[in-house]
């Protein structure tokens, strides 16, 4: 009974909701809505609630640059969907690793002792809201703040990312290529375009004061500090969208390849199929990692930076 009463019902309605959703619209299949709740309730309800919120702004606004990019993207991707193509596990999974392994680690080492001692992790001063600023670098050896940096490179690279890919198609120029500044078709891996660098941008810095107004509104000992943590919180966030989407697109442009059919002059995507006779060209990259993998070590590269640097 104690540990039903102890269970966080918010946030299980909050992640049950949201995931049914998912599932409902097509953007999750079944195994990868049950990955999306476990990881969202894990995070919703950790006491420290800037990891479990700043998840939710990532996957709405993410949701909806992806709904209004899709239909250009059919038009130049051969293979892309109509719809918002449902996510399945590993795709849910590789989407946070970073920021649901520095929540997990926070929350050992500040809150839940029955997970520090199954994960071994050493507690420090247990964590409260009144008393205690999670971004004080004095907290915790540094250790709560470097986690809640971590978290920031996460969500900064991966929403900077999809502003970028679903957002930066939708330019009226041609993307240049990373490596070369040549001009290449929209949709190739490794193309970067003007709007698509702004929107990477303000994506990061969205993140970084999506936190900064949720740390200063849920942990009320933050408010002592000043303003200067939290404009720090927004340039970093600022700096973890237009670096993660650079090192997303160089990674794009050498390790994932991209094709292009001159038959229908369209990019064919890792979900397209290539036919015999079809006029397929080879414009950058080799075929080394999927799109997953080149988004997953750019998340955790501009993680491991943010947390170095802030």
């Amino acid at each position: 009974m104690d540990s039903l009463q102890e269970l966080p019902v918010f946030s299980l309605l909050i992640s049950a909701i949201v995931t049914w959703k998912g599932l409902k619209d097509g953007k999750l299949s079944f195994d990868g809505a049950v990955a999306a709740f476990f990881v969202g309730f894990a995070m919703l309800s950790t006491p420290l609630h800037v990891f479990g919120i700043t998840l939710l702004v990532l996957y709405f606004v993410g949701s909806r640059a992806t709904r209004v990019g899709k239909a250009h993207k059919v038009k130049m991707e051969e293979g892309a969907k109509v719809g918002l193509g449902a996510r399945d596990a590993v795709q849910a999974c590789l989407a946070t690793p970073p920021a649901f392994i520095a929540c997990l680690l926070w929350r050992a080492r500040f809150t839940d002792s029955r997970l520090s001692a199954f994960i071994g992790v050493q507690q420090s001063k247990p964590y409260n809201s009144n008393t205690t600023c999670a971004i004080d670098p004095t907290y915790g050896d540094r250790v709560s703040y470097a986690l809640v940096l971590a978290a920031l490179g996460q969500f900064g690279c991966s929403l900077g990312d999809t502003l970028a890919s679903e957002l930066g198609i939708l330019s009226k120029s041609k993307p240049i290529l990373v490596t070369t500044l040549k001009k290449v078709p929209p949709g190739t891996n490794g193309a970067m375009s003007v709007l698509g660098t702004a929107v990477s941008v303000g994506g990061g810095g969205l993140i970084g004061l999506t936190m900064s107004l949720v740390l200063l509104v849920d942990n009320p000992a933050c408010r002592d500090l000043g303003y200067i943590p939290f404009l720090k919180l927004c340039l970093l966030g600022i700096f973890a969208g237009g670096f993660g989407s650079l090192l997303d697109s160089f990674l794009g442009a050498t390790v994932q390849q991209t094709l292009y059919s001159t038959k229908t002059e369209r990019i064919l995507t890792e979900d397209g199929e290539t036919k015999p006779g079809s006029s397929v060209k080879v414009i950058s990259g080799r075929n080394l990692l999927s799109n997953n993998q080149v988004n997953l070590v750019s998340a955790i590269v501009t993680t491991l930076v943010v947390a170095y640097i802030g």
